[in-house]
């Protein structure tokens, strides 16, 4: 299965990665992921070149917790933005569209994990355990 990112969608969620991955504005990233969040993001930072190629539903959910880690992290970088400056500052509105195409990301994910779990229960007969998610493996 493959999520296509554009340009703008992978240079945020690049610049939301590396942000995480520094400490988020406030320390969000404490406060807003698990601690597997960082090593999700880590993992997910070199494959932020284009569309994302996900095998497994296991794979997906990485991604997913990743994604999610990096729109918290974008979030709190966007609100500080317009809280220090003016909501129509050019600082601002970029850490609005850094967040919003990072957020489009995961929603995509969200519905395409919705798609992975329905198809493992139709074609196995049961719902998606951890096991199947790690072993049913869908053709790009």
């Amino acid at each position: 299965m493959i999520i296509r990112c554009n340009y703008e969608e992978v240079s945020a969620l690049k610049h939301g990665a590396r942000a995480f991955l520094e400490g988020c504005e406030g320390d969000q990233r404490a406060v807003a992921a698990p601690p597997e969040a960082q090593a999700s993001v880590a993992a997910l930072l070199p494959r932020l070149v284009g569309d994302l190629t996900l095998s497994t539903l296991e794979e997906l959910r990485s991604v997913q917790a990743a994604v999610g880690a990096i729109v918290v992290c974008l979030r709190a970088e966007m609100e500080a933005a317009v809280a220090a400056t003016h909501p129509a500052d050019e600082q601002a509105v970029s850490a609005y569209f850094d967040f919003a195409h990072a957020y489009a990301v995961q929603a995509r994910l969200a519905d395409m994990g919705s798609e992975m779990e329905a198809l493992i229960e139709l074609m196995t007969g049961e719902r998606a355990t951890d096991d199947l998610a790690r072993e049913f493996v869908f053709p790009d």
